[in-house]
């Protein structure tokens, strides 16, 4: 561990992954240390007796069936069909590495303890029983106006200035009731809470138009996600060998003993068994520098093994249902994912139902019960409470550049974003995502 690299990166999470490759690959000279023996960090897959380990639960029992069927999520997320992370795989080539994805089959919102699928379109909007008959035309005409809106083209805009007209304010010009105005926030535009209707109206309005955009991306799809067989702890490894194919060095089970810094407090090198290993910078997750993050909040998920699918969700092997916030009187979304067999995370006949949100009271688990009502009887539960960072500093004082943790919303969107701004703080250039080269 003598040579010296130009970027060190603590941790195999998705984010210190993604950008292990999308260094490698603009020339960097990339060394990945982790102090772990399996990549994926917190956004890691678990064989079943890894799972029972990690739980403390002992010995798992034998009708659950092979420990090596199972690769479990710490981290109930899926990916926006043409969201950024989907367009970064595409612009790097990754999956050619092995990687596969199959369509989420439904996106549903519980609305006064019943669950609907979510609308989108013009068409579904006028077809959805979630609403009225008057209610359902102000809903088709507020989602053609967002599906034709052009931020570069003022015919698209109706007048309306979007950096300037908040949320609410926007919603009030179609006359769109509270209970429209909470599914088309929370279960389309994924807010996460309800202050997006005082800020400007155009970044919702460019959610809510990457959700159909997303559901329009494949054909046949009945909600815009897709998910990687194998469980999400394939994304980090695949971005592992396209830093590897391109120079970058791994090293699994390496623990951080200490981080050198010169007198001026700039990183120098990382101290990991006796040898330091040298570099102009280094990234890591919130677990490497404590010292260096700040405390957001806690995040409380879920894990379920069940033998049957969600009962209100029409039988779907895989879906997305949220609760909002204001259905519980409560600040945050509540975050319910299923998946099956078919996804390769479970044994065939078995189904893996994971329910998330951000705390709020001194009772987690109770805050999550909505959730766990909705999935029914499940043969084993594991619940986790974890605090959640972000970085304290923007890392160009001292050269440290820390990964924010995983939220708890049900897609990458808000991960990708943090790559994207480690990715342009630690090179000064910003990442084209968007061009895919053919």
């Amino acid at each position: 561990m003598d040579e010296e690299y130009d970027m060190v990166i603590l941790g195999t999470g998705l984010t210190e992954c993604v950008l292990s490759g999308l260094l490698a690959t603009s020339g960097h000279k990339v060394l990945v240390m982790d102090r772990n023996q399996y990549y994926g960090g917190e956004a890691a897959s678990l064989n079943l007796e890894q799972l029972f380990e990690r739980h403390g639960k002992g010995t798992p029992p034998g009708q659950l069936g092979k420990s090596r069927d199972y690769n479990v999520d710490l981290v109930s997320k899926f990916l926006m069909g043409n969201g950024k992370l989907v367009k970064m795989l595409q612009k790097t080539g990754v999956t050619k590495y092995g990687t596969e994805f199959t369509l989420i089959d439904g996106s549903y919102v519980q609305h006064k303890n019943k669950v609907y699928k979510v609308p989108v379109t013009e068409r579904e909007a006028l077809s959805s029983s979630l609403m009225g008959i008057l209610e359902k035309r102000r809903a088709a005409k507020f989602f053609a106006y967002a599906q034709d809106y052009d931020e570069h083209n003022p015919a698209t805009q109706k007048g309306y200035d979007l950096k300037t007209m908040t949320m609410h304010e926007l919603f009030g010009k179609f006359g769109l009731s509270d209970s429209t105005i909470d599914f088309i926030g929370h279960a389309i535009a994924l807010q996460e809470t309800s202050a997006y209707l005082h800020s400007p109206a155009l970044p919702t309005v460019m959610k809510i138009k990457l959700y159909e955009e997303s559901l329009s991306q494949y054909e046949d799809a009945r909600a815009p996600y897709v998910y990687p067989l194998y469980g999400l702890g394939e994304l980090p490894q695949i971005f592992a060998r396209l830093c590897a194919v391109h120079g970058g060095t791994f090293m699994l089970g390496k623990p951080v003993e200490k981080v050198h810094y010169d007198a001026n407090g700039i990183f120098e090198g990382v101290e990991s068994e006796g040898e330091v290993v040298r570099a102009k910078k280094v990234i890591g997750d919130p677990s490497y520098f404590q010292d260096k993050a700040v405390k957001t909040g806690k995040v409380v998920r879920a894990i379920c093994l069940m033998d049957h699918p969600i009962p209100d969700a029409k039988d779907s092997k895989s879906c997305q249902i949220i609760i909002s916030g204001r259905e519980l009187n409560r600040s945050s979304d509540i975050y319910i994912t299923l998946l099956s067999g078919i996804h390769k995370v479970v044994p065939n006949g078995l189904f893996l139902g994971l329910v998330s949100t951000t705390v709020e009271t001194g009772d987690p688990e109770s805050e999550i019960q909505p959730g766990l009502n909705l999935l029914g009887s499940v043969l084993e539960k594991f619940v986790e409470v974890s605090d959640t960072y972000a970085p304290a500093e923007a890392g160009h004082s001292d050269h440290v550049y820390v990964s924010r943790s995983y939220d708890a919303t049900t897609h990458f969107e808000t991960t990708a974003t943090d790559i994207l701004d480690l990715y342009e703080r630690v090179t000064g250039r910003t990442y084209d995502y968007q061009n895919v080269d053919e």
